[in-house]
């Protein structure tokens, strides 16, 4: 790691961008991002707002787990060989082998494939993308000292967030300008390599090794590697209360962020009209994301200063509340104004119980265990998307107009609540040697 001088204040942006490691690695992480938005929305709207194509919610269903299976089916296998693999090589190899893929998937959009072939190009690109997002965030406390992961997390974090969101916004406009139909849309996906090459290139900058692994803890056998990867990273995160605790409330808000998520994407598509300068339809959805991108800010700007002030507890037990009044109060009116407000306010929320989680595993998980933690909790993360977005596919109506679904969304924060409270009540805490250390008190996730 590199070595700084440590103070108790907060660095702030500028600072952080001294770094020249740091601020190659959060360049390698905005490129790649950006190609993932671009990537995500074009073979979105090449999938639910193609005209040549027809959506019901099984099809957007099916379209959720190609995004996002990847991360629980790769995600074992990431996070072994990113403690057993010099992290800049994994992360170089990645960005080129997607970036291939990227070209596959777009050919098949733009040849008009549909169901297994153009799922399993796509399927290929999200999974390969988790050894890229995995590998970041076990390498970032190897270019920032550890008092200052709060922040520097949340700037990273929050630039790459926005960055997709501009990525999709851009395969918006590119949709816009190339045509909505299978040949537009698989042009518009193909240029999500541009940023994953980008990416490949300025990781390939860094110096062998300083992205760690600082040490290999791992069988010679790369099967029984893989095969311990999920055990060992289940091992450190029990062992953890804090990540544990964290990580129940991060799975509840995801859960009922997926059935929010399927209820406004058939309003859009279905239900809901343009109201003045607000737009329904995949225009609608650039909105939603740009409000989601707002809160993420707002979120990246304030969560070290509101952890510093009220503590982690009451922090992600007051976003979880947040979250659950704004499920109610502004997404039960079902209007485009009341959906861009609860994007902008979930989201937000959402966001600091993330930054909160991620920093406790990058500060209390030891380096060599660290990318399984991290690919462990992406899969689950996901799991729990794709579950939500599936069931919610059974019961939904074509239009998209379902209050019991909203009050459904707003009980599983009250759940993840309890949750989270339940498991941070643990006193017994185990710590294992090579898997977690110990929190001396000084740092401010704990």
């Amino acid at each position: 790691m590199t070595t700084l001088a440590v103070d108790k204040h907060h660095w702030g942006s500028r600072r952080f961008l001294g770094i020249p490691e740091y601020r190659r690695l959060l360049a390698t992480r905005l490129a790649s991002q950006w190609g993932d938005g671009l990537f995500q929305a074009g073979l979105a709207g090449a999938v639910l707002f193609n005209p040549e194509r027809q959506a019901d919610p099984a099809a957007i269903a099916a379209g959720f787990a190609v995004l996002l299976l990847p991360y629980s089916i790769v995600g074992p296998f990431a996070g072994a060989l990113l403690d057993r693999w010099d992290r800049k090589k994994v992360i170089v190899v990645a960005n080129v082998s997607r970036a291939a893929f990227v070209l596959l998937t777009a050919l098949a959009v733009g040849a008009g494939l549909s169901g297994l072939p153009l799922y399993i190009s796509a399927l290929v690109v999200m999974g390969i993308g988790r050894f890229v997002g995995s590998g970041l965030s076990a390498s970032l406390p190897h270019v920032v000292h550890e008092d200052h992961l709060v922040e520097a997390n949340a700037l990273a974090t929050t630039a790459g967030a926005i960055t997709a969101v501009i990525g999709a916004a851009c395969a918006i406009g590119f949709r816009t300008l190339l045509g909505a139909g299978d040949g537009g849309s698989g042009w518009t996906t193909s240029i999500a390599l541009v940023g994953m090459l980008t990416s490949a290139f300025i990781a390939s900058r860094f110096k062998a090794g300083v992205l760690g692994p600082d040490e290999v803890d791992e069988p010679p056998n790369a099967f029984r590697a893989v095969a311990r990867g999920l055990v060992d990273g289940a091992k450190a995160t029990w062992h953890t209360p804090n990540v544990t605790a964290g990580l129940a409330a991060l799975l509840a808000h995801r859960a009922a962020f997926g059935v929010s998520l399927m209820v406004t994407l058939l309003l859009m598509r279905y239900s809901l009209h343009d109201v003045g300068f607000l737009k329904a339809g995949i225009g609608g959805l650039g909105e939603v994301a740009v409000a989601g991108g707002a809160g993420i800010l707002l979120a990246g700007i304030f969560t070290d200063r509101i952890v510093d002030r009220f503590g982690v507890k009451t922090t992600i037990c007051g976003a979880l509340m947040l979250t659950c009044a704004a499920q109610i109060g502004l997404g039960l009116p079902m209007t485009l104004p009341s959906i861009l407000g609860a994007s902008f306010l979930i989201i937000f929320a959402g966001q600091i119980v993330k930054l909160c989680v991620d920093t406790a595993v990058q500060h209390d998980v030891r380096d060599e265990v660290r990318g399984r933690v991290f690919s462990l909790y992406d899969t689950l993360f996901n799991v729990a998307q794709v579950t939500a977005v599936s069931i919610t596919a059974t019961v939904v109506p074509l239009d998209g107009r379902s209050p019991a679904l909203i009050i459904t969304a707003a009980g599983l924060y009250v759940i993840g609540l309890g949750a989270y409270l339940l498991l941070l009540a643990r006193k017994r805490q185990v710590q294992h040697p090579g898997l977690v250390r110990e929190n001396d008190g000084s740092h401010p996730i704990g």
